[in-house]
């Protein structure tokens, strides 16, 4: 993700970013999530105990992210958006398994009236309590257990308020909405379970008036248009957390082409961004090609870009497959966003205290393509940042522990974890830190990442210790000694 303003990183950070060092060649520890707290006030006796699905994942800065008892499967949403009256209907099919015995489980959806719930096809009780809507199916679900939850809604979404005061979620546009769900806004625009470490496969089918155009994650399968609406269907195939799902609406320039990899890209460009954004976005494929040489194979079938109007969202967000740009980006934050496909999309964090795994290594993406395309090298980015004196924002707080979930957009977890792998590299030598890279995103695809991993990882493929040093570097405050 690049932001503009606060998230003051995002693009800010991000355009003009320094860069660094000797060109790279072309060519597991895990985290336990602790047990959230609401689980343990959510049992309602004793008779009970260990039926009722934890109303979180666990997540530290999230307690009420996520839920617990099942695993998502699959996503089917139908959505009906009228970009007059901001109007939106919906139904979500979502297939899921139980991991424990349920009589009681939680979904995340805020804002919207729920019309009808039903689990397996049988009548479910429900009740709203805040962001949760609390579903007790007529039948217990056994452990392993696959069933079906459909769910159907209503409203006029709005967006949530992040801790650092940027909104995400559905944010209404003058010709639609910007949807980007980082972290919490998946919630908005449908019922879910809202923790990267749930992740699905989804189905998208959304209506907009005629001359609108939604575009959501994956391959696109389809349109219609008839009685002065447009229907889209999507199709996203690879595992996919709930934060990276998109449904974003307006009047677009579309464009769609296969790159020589066989990657489908569709690109949707807002018409008054669309001379500033062209120059960029013909850039893609080449940057796609590149990632591929550094970082392995593209981890996904479908590409492209939605760069909208969005004057008051002021970030970009690299939703899957599809990044969203609140407007016309740069090459940097285009490098940025489609770095994250490899690292935040597909490898996914394990709690929002590891977003340096997805910060900053695309912000490091961002150091090897200026570095490997004639621009300032990565030893002079790290240079550059490490003169900032002891008590600049950027020592605030150490990048793997930023502390609270206002901080995880933060100068540190980008720069400073930019740093961390720079000082990596420089330990393990160009050729190992590679590897590192390659292989980091190979063994984690489609699944999740911790800091601990990492460090595992690279010690096991450099023959080092490195605790010592990352643990400097990631999780002290403070300037470190310079390496």
């Amino acid at each position: 993700m690049s932001r503009s303003s606060q998230r003051p990183a995002r693009r800010r950070l991000l355009s003009g970013r320094t860069r660094g060092g000797p060109a790279l060649g072309r060519r597991g520890v895990l985290a336990t999530v602790p047990v959230a707290l609401a689980a343990l006030l959510a049992t309602a006796s004793p008779a009970a105990a260990g039926t009722t699905g934890a109303a979180g994942a666990g997540d530290p800065y999230f307690p009420l992210a996520g839920n617990g008892g099942y695993h998502v499967r699959h996503y089917d949403l139908t959505l009906r958006y009228d970009t007059r009256t901001r109007h939106l209907d919906g139904r979500a099919v979502l297939t899921a398994r139980a991991t424990q015995r349920l009589t009681r489980f939680d979904l995340d959806l805020s804002g919207l009236t729920v019309t009808g719930l039903t689990v397996d096809h049988a009548e479910a009780a429900h009740r709203r309590d805040g962001q949760e809507l609390v579903v007790t199916p007529r039948h217990a679900l056994r452990k392993g257990q696959e069933f079906r939850v459909t769910v159907t809604y209503h409203g006029t979404p709005k967006p949530v308020t992040d801790p650092d005061g940027s909104l995400d979620g559905w944010i209404p546009t003058d010709d639609g909405a910007f949807v980007a769900g980082e972290p919490q806004g998946a919630m908005t625009w449908f019922p879910a379970n809202n923790h990267p470490t749930d992740k699905a496969s989804y189905d998208f089918t959304l209506t907009v008036p005629k001359g609108r155009t939604a575009v959501a994650n994956g391959v696109l399968l389809g349109t219609r248009t008839a009685g002065g609406t447009t229907t889209f269907r999507w199709h996203q195939a690879e595992p996919m957390a709930a934060y990276l799902a998109t449904a974003t609406i307006g009047a677009f320039r579309v464009r769609q082409y296969t790159t020589r990899d066989g990657i489908r890209v569709y690109d949707a460009v807002d018409p008054r961004e669309a001379e500033t954004a062209e120059p960029v976005l013909r850039q893609l494929p080449a940057v796609l090609a590149w990632g591929r040489g550094v970082f392995g194979p593209y981890p996904f079938r479908a590409a492209g870009s939605i760069v909208d109007r969005a004057p008051d969202v002021g970030y970009a967000l690299e939703t899957q497959t599809r990044p969203v740009y609140d407007s016309a980006p740069d090459l940097d934050t285009l490098v940025h966003e489609t770095a994250h496909q490899w690292f935040g999309d597909s490898v996914s964090l394990t709690t929002w205290k590891d977003i340096w795994l997805n910060e900053g290594f695309a912000t490091y993406a961002e150091w090897l393509y200026s570095e490997q395309h004639g621009g300032r090298s990565a030893q002079q980015a790290f240079d550059t940042l490490y003169a900032r004196p002891a008590g600049d924002p950027l020592w605030a707080y150490p990048p793997a522990d930023p502390g609270s979930g206002a901080r995880i957009f933060g100068t540190p977890v980008y720069a400073r974890g930019a740093m961390a792998l720079h000082v990596l590299r420089r330990a393990v030598g160009d050729r190992t830190f590679v590897r590192i890279l390659r292989t980091w995103a190979a063994e984690h695809r489609d699944g999740h990442g911790t800091t601990a991993g990492l460090i595992a990882l690279a010690e096991r493929l450099s023959g080092r210790d490195l605790r010592g040093l990352l643990h400097t570097w990631l999780y002290t405050p403070g300037k470190p000694v310079r390496p």
